[in-house]
């Protein structure tokens, strides 16, 4: 078995979390460039199984594509090439930046350290992001 891997992808940094081999627990991983985010995936999946991956799918509020998704189509085209064994899940990432934003508030993180650590929100997107699908496919309850 394999991990879950899920990225929330940005035009400058990429959030990226990560589930468990067991894929129970979902956990933060790292926050890299954007421009740097295939040779990560490229290191990651040669030394970690990854069964599947999900990826924010930005949509507005009439669920229509949100104006990301022109930056993120070549990287789902260039994802889906080079890596045609592990499928991509699209899922709704409405409100995970403004989730994680309160997470990190909620967590005690003083704002000095919020403003000097942009990928911290990034990255708690990536396990908002992991932990919905988590849910939705009864994998937590």
């Amino acid at each position: 078995m394999g991990r879950i891997l899920s990225i929330d992808y940005g035009r400058k940094r990429c959030g990226i979390a990560v589930t468990d081999v067991l894929q129970i627990v979902p956990g933060g991983l790292a926050t890299v460039s954007t421009h740097t985010l295939p040779d990560f995936l490229r290191e990651y999946f040669a030394k970690e199984p990854v069964d599947k991956v999900v990826l924010g799918h930005p949509k507005q509020m009439n669920f229509e594509d949100s104006e990301s998704m022109k930056y993120i189509k070549p990287f789902v085209n260039w994802f889906e090439k080079t890596f045609p064994t592990i499928p991509i899940i699209m899922l709704d990432e409405r409100f995970t930046s403004k989730i994680a934003q309160r997470a990190i508030i909620d967590a005690g993180i003083k704002k000095e350290r919020r403003q000097k650590d942009k990928g911290l929100v990034d990255e708690v997107s990536a396990v908002i992001l992991l932990q919905s699908y988590m849910e939705s496919t009864g994998f937590l309850k």
